[in-house]
């Protein structure tokens, strides 16, 4: 598995087997597992099937074929040319051996063994066989067989990746939507691939690779550029004998300051290249001195406020009881900075509902005591000493109080809750204590008690598919928007905990939270048996994961590109900097890239991502995240290099943020437009003539139309009639902060056959493709897309396996209402329970898990992520898309 990438395989374009070398572009180095493309030439025309296990007769062509053809859509089929000097024969369009059988797919297809080569009309009913188009298992397959041998080398510019040993940051911090990049605006627009690099400045990296080093400069703080203030990195230029650098973004000259004098080697190296990791790597940290802290005063560490809803929904549900007994334990792992002994975060604690109880918890007292502040409408923190304190201090006073609140509130009447007090709350009690910190809050419904920010319910499902649709994705009123203005200059994040039984307004409730940085986590109809499991991990991963607070982050490049565009979860008061209360290893910020200047082949394009920040011990630091790219005058040298999971995370990020100002039909067709006209571009200037009746696909994209169909039929973009005005606004929202990992499963969602898992083995079952047709009766599979994990039953299954993984004896008596598997003693049992704690290990949010029986009415929830077919909303099936982007770019062309 690579480290930190794609835990989930990440589809991207193939290497074709035994390639012959390109003329003058290196051999992309291969990586541990499922990463991203390597820089391909064409591979296999798709006119093949997937799963031939014989060859068809070889078709000669001359050169690389620019890439797969899906034939059989309409027209005749490609010509074919005499064999010239200077290729070995070539079969099926690609070079080398002929891909062997498709794991989990039949042998051949029966019937066409060469499908779509013959000429002659195709059959007429049925256009297009699904086994003859891209499939997104077999290019995750192949990129996995082709570059997962060795670790992916950063030391070469603009190279695709698949850990980290040079100049370029890792992938798990940097992935881009093309690795060469145009030299000019022109041709940028020509293709209309965005540029854009979706970063992850704080990602976790796995055990066997080592943290950014830490760097410390002293008093005079880390070396910058006098213009541009770029941080230094491995792409300085360093002149006259080692006294001046050259910036490699702006080109102005720079006097080395003399403590950090070294002389230059032969080659212009400084000879102590190896010894600083700003000079050798991509990424790494400085200690950053009092000027980059508020106010000049290096900051305090720090503090974790817990806000706890006790109307009487929270009550009646057993959440508020159920919060109390696992902050006991859970506050004993409280982030904290390396070898500390322990964590330098303080604790506070709130309760509410139309107005708010403070609790002194000073270690000095022997029961808690508690303050309430009935005047929401003007609110202030009736204590300061006492109310943020050190847990093994107030140890037990804590316990006290979490041991009295549920009895407290017991017998609790009141219905109505306040909710922007609360966040202003927090606020000042870290405006009063001087630091930065998080709020999290456990809230169960609308607030409509007086109040500000008192909402209304304005749900209307009439709406959709109207040009008023947008409304539902706006929040209400502008009063939590200046609120979260407020909160960012505190360093204030919110983490919203919900657990809503009717509409809620997520999309109002939720700007705070997305402006400052933060994560919401929704459980609709909470019920203690069913989702106590995935809350209670959800709260320990959100307590104890990797936080930077009071950040702020700007993204520097060389002439002639700048950053234009930005999205995620954080705040922006220039067009500059990013800013965030809070930043956490799991969140990403996406940037988009235009022209300003023509950029050159020879120089390249750079980029530095630095992040300023407080730890959690309270150390003000600056991560530096570096990468270097190749430049293109040739529009093949774009579509070579190109990554289609980066570039569908940033065409729904993009999408997700129209939804706000357009109706969504207008930004479903820009979508489809801008993809046409990308694939159009290739078609016109990359592929050998053809006849207009094949549709053809660069490498790199060849899964771009199966992915964009998913991003289209998404709950956002084309909701089912079940799914929630909340339902869509919470998705909005999370996306937007996505990795490209987590939107890849997102959007096409992994489905394995676990009746065809090897018990003996560590391995995964391979995967198939998200289709109705792909089930078996007689199997199970598990299906999971980073929120849920859905197992489904066959209703022919084995009567012997039903017992091993359900401990019952038929298919009837499998209770559907399980949110865990039994824990039985037999092979299949212990297989199946470990690859789901392998799947929740690898997401950033614990999924889920729904036992779906065939022919049940739960399989209709479980259909619409079989993405592949048509969807009960209205949403197309892959071969039907797939035709109808045909359509799409035939009529650009012509």
């Amino acid at each position: 598995q690579v480290p930190g990438f794609a835990p989930s395989p990440s589809p991207a374009g193939i290497v074709p087997p035994s390639y012959p070398p390109t003329t003058g572009a290196p051999r992309p180095p291969t990586v541990p597992g499922p990463p991203p493309l390597g820089q391909t030439l064409a591979g296999p025309p798709v006119s093949q099937p997937n799963h031939v296990s014989s060859p068809p007769p070889p078709s000669t062509m001359s050169g690389p074929h620019p890439g797969p053809a899906v034939s059989g859509l309409h027209g005749p089929p490609p010509p074919t040319h005499p064999p010239q000097p200077g290729y070995q024969m070539q079969q099926n369009g690609f070079f080398g051996q002929v891909r062997g059988p498709q794991p989990n797919y039949g042998g051949a297809y029966p019937g066409t063994p060469n499908y779509g080569r013959q000429p002659g009309p195709p059959p007429p009913p049925k256009r297009l066989d699904p086994d003859s188009i891209p499939s997104p298992i077999q290019v995750i397959e192949d990129d996995r067989t082709n570059r997962g041998a060795e670790p992916f080398v950063t030391g070469v510019r603009g190279q695709v990746p698949p850990l980290v040993t040079t100049s370029n940051a890792s992938p798990r911090y940097i992935r881009c939507t093309s690795y060469n990049i145009p030299c000019t605006s022109d041709m940028a627009k020509q293709s209309q691939v965005p540029l854009a690099a979706v970063i992850k400045p704080l990602a976790t990296l796995p055990p066997e690779e080592t943290l950014p080093y830490l760097v410390d400069h002293g008093e005079s703080g880390p070396v910058r550029c006098n213009r541009c203030k770029a941080y230094m990195c491995p792409f300085m230029q360093f002149i006259e004998g080692g006294r001046r650098f050259q910036c490699c973004f702006c080109s102005c000259v720079t006097e080395v300051p003399p403590h950090y004098f070294q002389h230059l080697d032969h080659t212009g190296k400084r000879v102590d290249f190896y010894d600083r990791p700003e000079l050798s790597l991509g990424s790494y940290e400085f200690l950053a001195t009092v000027d980059y802290c508020k106010n000049n005063k290096f900051p305090s560490p720090p503090a974790f406020i817990f806000m706890i809803d006790v109307s009487y929904n929270a009550v009646k549900s057993g959440l508020v009881r159920l919060i109390c007994e696992e902050l006991k334990s859970l506050l004993d792992y409280l982030p904290r900075e390396g070898n500390m002994e322990e964590s330098a975060i303080r604790v506070g604690f709130v309760t509410y509902n139309k107005v708010l109880h403070f609790y002194n918890v000073k270690s000095s007292l022997a029961q808690p005591q508690m303050m309430v502040v009935s005047d929401v409408a003007d609110m202030f923190v009736p204590l300061l000493d006492g109310f943020l304190v050190n847990v093994n201090d107030s140890r037990t006073v804590i316990a006290s109080l979490l041991d009295q609140i549920p009895e407290m509130f017991a017998d609790t009447r009141e219905t109505e809750t306040v909710f922007a007090p609360v966040i202003q709350a927090g606020l000042e009690a870290l405006k009063a204590a001087e630091c930065a910190g998080k709020l999290f809050i456990f809230h169960t419904s609308l607030p409509i008690a007086e109040a500000p920010g008192k909402l209304k319910n304005r749900d209307d499902k009439k709406l959709i598919n109207t040009d008023k649709e947008k409304t539902l994705f706006q929040p209400q009123t502008s009063f939590y928007n200046n609120l979260a203005k407020d909160c960012v200059a505190q360093g204030c994040c919110v983490d919203l905990f919900l657990f809503p039984n009717q509409y809620l307004d997520v999309a109002t409730l939720g700007v705070v939270t997305y402006q400052t940085g933060g994560s919401i986590y929704k459980y609709a109809y909470f019920q203690l048996e069913t989702d106590q499991d995935r809350f209670l991990n959800d709260l320990r991963r959100d307590v104890q994961k990797e936080v930077g607070f009071d950040a702020v982050m700007r993204v520097r490049t060389s002439t002639g590109i700048r950053a234009t565009d930005f999205f995620g979860a954080f705040y922006m008061s220039n067009t500059t900097d990013v800013e965030m209360a809070g930043l956490d290893c799991d969140k990403t910020i996406t940037v988009e890239f235009k022209h300003d200047d023509k950029l050159s082949e020879d120089s390249g394009a750079l980029l530095q991502c630095a992040l300023l920040y407080t730890s959690c011990a309270g150390q003000r630091r600056l991560r530096i995240h570096n990468l270097s790219l190749n430049c293109c005058t040739q529009l093949a040298d774009l579509y070579r290099n190109c990554e289609t999971d980066t570039l569908i995370n940033y065409l729904a990020k993009y999408a997700y943020r129209g939804v706000l100002n357009s109706p969504v039909k207008t930004v479903r067709d820009a979508l489809i437009n801008q993809c046409a006209q990308i694939l159009a571009c290739y078609r016109k200037n990359c592929a050998s003539p053809s006849s207009a009746g094949q549709l053809i696909l660069p490498e790199c994209m060849k899964l771009l139309p199966v992915y964009l169909n998913c991003v289209l039929k998404s709950d956002v973009l084309q909701p089912g009639l079940e799914v929630t005005t909340d339902d869509r606004a919470y998705i909005r929202q999370l996306v937007t902060s996505m990795d490209v990992a987590e939107t890849n499963v997102f959007f096409y969602p992994r489905l394995l056959p676990l009746t065809k898992a090897d018990v003996n083995s560590d391995s995964l079952p391979a995967a198939i493709r998200n289709s109705e047709e792909r089930l078996s009766k007689g199997d199970i599979y598990l299906l999971e897309n980073g929120l849920n994990i859905f197992v489904w039953v066959g209703v022919n299954v084995q009567q012997g396996l039903i017992q091993n993984l359900f401990g019952v004896s038929s298919f009837s008596q499998i209770n559907k209402a399980l949110t865990t598997l039994p824990v039985l003693e037999n092979p299949f049992s212990k297989k199946v329970r470990s690859i789901i704690d392998m799947l929740q290990g690898q997401r950033s949010r614990y999924m889920k898990l729904i036992i779906v029986k065939q022919e049940d009415k739960l399989e209709m929830l479980f259909k619409r992520f079989l993405v592949e077919d048509k969807s009960l909303s209205g949403g197309a099936s892959y071969v039907d898309f797939l035709c109808h982007m045909h359509k799409e770019i035939r009529q650009l062309l012509s």
